[in-house]
């Protein structure tokens, strides 16, 4: 039976290279639903899509709300029991809906299923949360379900199927972190009430990786952006299931390391890798102080 009718894919955008999105939406299956989310009020871009694709939703944010809100507000729209999380640079494998589908049933009792790259040594797709961090005692299981499912504690958010009957709301994502850490996050509250995620053996993707909102003229920029909600983001997550105290413990040591190599490498006039130690101290320096995640590029995300 077919079931990728009962399938909406959201994809979040911000200034997406044209030939990425491409790709991405050629490697869908014609016969899902597909729900573009431009996180601005692009008028030109939402009409181009529209006109170049028929069969294609695009709906504007208004304003770059980030991956958690972004993605939050895509599926707020959404009206299919199904969803798949799906970054505009990443690329599905050929047999990826043929696979897929045989989840979208009712006798898979889920709420998230993750995916696998073909080339899953350098970059993990999920894993167990005490891999990272010894303080959790989540209780894991290592079995394998139906056969193509691995119980995890966690799955990669490029590409991540929801079951949305299984959520009161469609608010899944913390909306306070603007980038990284979300999909831990989210799946971290998925498994302490008890839900079910997986991690699929058969459903393949290529992600491109750092394609999905920059631009080539802004590669410095958007580095910068990276390494600062890195740390933001890193120590929001700590305080959230540890406390302040915790959070400052964990972090204090990277604080006085990145500003000493900010300093460093002013001293040697090496304007890439002090842009990044800056942008790490700061990033860390204004989660301490309790600040929300605001910083953005001027030229680049506005």
């Amino acid at each position: 039976m077919n079931n990728i009718h009962n399938l909406t894919i959201i994809i979040l955008t911000y200034r997406t290279e044209e030939k990425i999105l491409a790709d991405c939406l050629n490697s869908i299956d014609p016969q899902a639903n597909i729900l573009i989310v431009e996180n601005s009020n692009n008028n030109a871009f939402k009409k181009k899509l529209e006109n170049k694709y028929p069969d294609l939703n695009v709906i504007l944010s208004g304003r770059n709300l980030g991956y958690g809100a972004g993605n939050n507000f895509g599926l707020s729209k959404v009206k299919t029991k199904y969803a798949l999380v799906l970054n505009p640079d990443v690329i599905l494998e050929k047999d990826f809906f043929k696979e897929i589908n045989k989840y979208l049933d009712q006798k898979i009792n889920f709420h998230i299923i993750g995916i696998k790259y073909k080339d899953d040594i350098i970059w993990k797709t999920s894993g167990s949360f005490s891999e990272f961090d010894k303080k959790i005692k989540l209780k894991t299981e290592t079995k394998l379900y139906y056969d193509s499912l691995e119980v995890v504690d966690w799955v990669i958010g490029n590409t991540m199927l929801i079951n949305l009957e299984k959520f009161e709301t469609r608010k899944l994502f913390d909306e306070n972190i603007f980038f990284y850490f979300e999909e831990f996050d989210f799946c971290r509250r998925v498994k302490n009430n008890q839900g079910n995620i997986y991690s699929s053996k058969n459903l393949f993707a290529k992600h491109l990786g750092k394609k999905g909102s920059t631009n080539p003229d802004y590669i410095l920029e958007f580095e910068m952006l990276r390494n600062w909600h890195w740390m933001w983001s890193l120590f929001y997550y700590h305080r959230k299931y540890y406390g302040y105290l915790y959070a400052v413990y964990k972090n204090y040591g990277k604080l006085f390391r990145y500003i000493f190599n900010m300093i460093l490498f002013t001293i040697l006039f090496n304007k890439q890798k002090r842009v990044i130690y800056y942008a790490r101290t700061f990033g860390l320096i204004n989660a301490m102080i309790g600040k929300k995640s605001w910083y953005r590029v001027g030229s680049l995300f506005q």
